[in-house]
């Protein structure tokens, strides 16, 4: 879900009113699209039988629709074709002048290579962890949570391996090459990818209810020099309000929180954006070297010292590196948490998939990669990975294609279920609380997307766009694609917004279960 709340929506489609036909949808569909907060809604529908092709809805398949976050259909796809399901990020540490026994006379540089988690949601077995609402979201949509694992897992296990190479002194400094790529060529790219990427480029803070009257307990992660952080949230009675501001300073080092919490409430979770990820990764580096018994003399904080870097690693030794988990498990974790800056980032991959370090170039990845699948890329406007930007189109007919691509290749299962799966998983698990009966529960694999704003003449939000393509299972093992698109409606508040990407969610249900009903018939 993209959840970043816009103060403007492009409009969509052609010049003037379109008028709704679904005649074709059962009753049951036809009342969710005909609510009242759909009055001045457009939809568009596509869901083709993927075993035959045959259509079995259509509505104004081949118009242009915001896609939200369902462009990270788009997107991962293509990384995913360039890439590989199997890919993985090495991450080194070289060793950079003269060693003396345990002595390094010189320089560790750590060469970032765009790995998405750094080994911080890692799990034992090798997968990416993730909860139904990501942390990255804990700004914008309540209910978000943080992952077990520790986010600096990856640099400690770096730094036990340079102790391990036989280190247990830099006499220099530590330095983070971020040279793989640049965003020079992508500025719009929000969020914006960077080569070293800590706990997705974010400080977690977690507030938690104590008694009425007294502060409240703050947590926070990941713990680095120089920040410092700071909390004069109180607790109030139960059921008072729960309002908990985050203030930082330029440099994003110094952060306070303020506001109240409810006795009894649930912990709230808030972030704060680090504003130099390089040097927050080079000290949070030299941190964990000092944890594992290796010394650096150089100061632990201060700017990353990019000027120590050699134009070349030729001749210099490898004294550590990381292995990440398959770039298949970064995709499920983009898919089912709608990870923005996951998706943006496959942008700036795919260009260095083709040599390039010009992060724009990656947008070409994804021209060849429709071309390649038989899809018409003009059904595609992007200028970002994640579907967020106000320029990004996609006709439900494109989506659908590409759903249907990935049926036809050796990865078709892996593909989907690395979809959040209604009412299971990701962003989709909430759909089914408090119904009685759910339909499609666990028998659509979705990736939904919204595009929303705020309403200034009415005080109210508005919702661009929500949408939803995916598979539907369609009984005796066969699956139908399709694809929801809504544009043009208005909500209350976040929760009204959310309450719309469940109408979404229950048409595509609805859909499963008379696609299953046919095939029984």
């Amino acid at each position: 879900m993209t959840a970043t709340l816009m103060a403007t929506v492009a409009t969509v489609g052609a010049a003037g009113p379109v008028p709704a036909h679904h005649d074709d949808l059962s009753p049951e569909i036809r009342a969710i699209m005909e609510k009242p907060a759909y009055e001045h809604a457009q939809w568009g529908l596509l869901e083709v039988e993927g075993s035959t092709g045959r259509v079995v809805h259509s509505q104004y398949p081949d118009q242009f629709f915001i896609p939200g976050s369902t462009g990270k259909l788009v997107s991962v796809s293509s990384a995913w074709h360039a890439l590989g399901g199997e890919h993985r990020f090495t991450t080194p540490v070289q060793a950079l002048g003269r060693r003396t026994g345990s002595v390094l006379n010189g320089s560790l540089a750590l060469v970032a290579q765009g790995d998405l988690t750094m080994g911080g949601r890692t799990k034992p077995d090798g997968s990416v962890a993730y909860t139904p609402i990501d942390h990255t979201y804990a700004n914008d949509v309540p209910g978000a949570t943080l992952t077990p694992e520790n986010p600096l897992a990856g640099l400690d296990m770096i730094a036990q391996q340079v102790r391990r190479s036989g280190l247990t002194k830099v006499q220099g400094d530590v330095a983070i090459d971020s040279r793989i790529f640049s965003t020079a060529s992508a500025p719009q790219l929000d969020p914006l990818p960077t080569p070293l990427i800590i706990n997705d480029n974010v400080i977690d803070l977690l507030t938690t209810a104590t008694a009425p009257g007294r502060p409240a307990q703050l947590s926070w992660r990941p713990q680095v020099a120089p920040y410092q952080v700071t909390s004069t949230v109180k607790t109030v009675a139960a059921g008072g309000t729960t309002n908990i501001v985050v203030n930082a300073s330029p440099d994003g080092t110094r952060i306070s929180l303020s506001g109240t919490i409810a006795a009894g409430a649930k912990p709230e979770l808030r972030i704060s954006p680090v504003q130099d990820p390089a040097a927050f990764g080079r000290t949070a580096l030299i941190e964990a070297l000092a944890r594992a018994g290796v010394t650096v003399t150089a100061h632990p904080t201060g700017p990353n010292p990019s000027g120590l870097l050699p134009r070349s690693y030729a001749g210099t030794q490898r004294v550590a590196a990381y292995v990440s988990p398959i770039f298949a498990e970064y995709t499920k974790l983009i898919f089912k948490v709608s990870h923005n800056l996951g998706a943006n980032l496959t942008i700036c991959l795919m260009a260095v998939s083709t040599g390039s370090h010009a992060c724009g170039d990656g947008f070409a990845v994804i021209n060849s990669f429709l071309r390649q699948a038989g899809i018409d890329p003009t059904q595609v406007q992007m200028l970002d990975g994640r579907g967020g930007n106000p320029n990004d189109r996609v006709t439900p007919r494109v989506e659908d294609e590409i759903l249907h691509y990935w049926q036809g290749t050796e990865e078709a299962k892996r593909f989907r279920e690395a979809l959040p799966i209604l009412g299971v998983d990701g962003s989709l698990t909430s759909v089914c609380e408090g119904s009685p009966t759910c339909p499609g529960k666990g028998k659509v694999w979705g990736k939904p997307g919204t595009f929303a704003g705020f309403d200034a003449v009415n005080q109210r939000a508005t919702v661009g766009a929500w949408t939803l393509g995916g598979y539907l299972a369609a009984g005796h093992g066969k699956l139908n694609t399709f694809y929801i698109a809504m544009t043009g409606a208005s909500a209350p508040d976040i929760n009204g917004v959310l309450a719309i990407g469940n109408d979404v969610a229950r048409i595509a249900g609805l859909l499963q279960q008379e696609a299953e009903a046919r095939s029984h018939a």
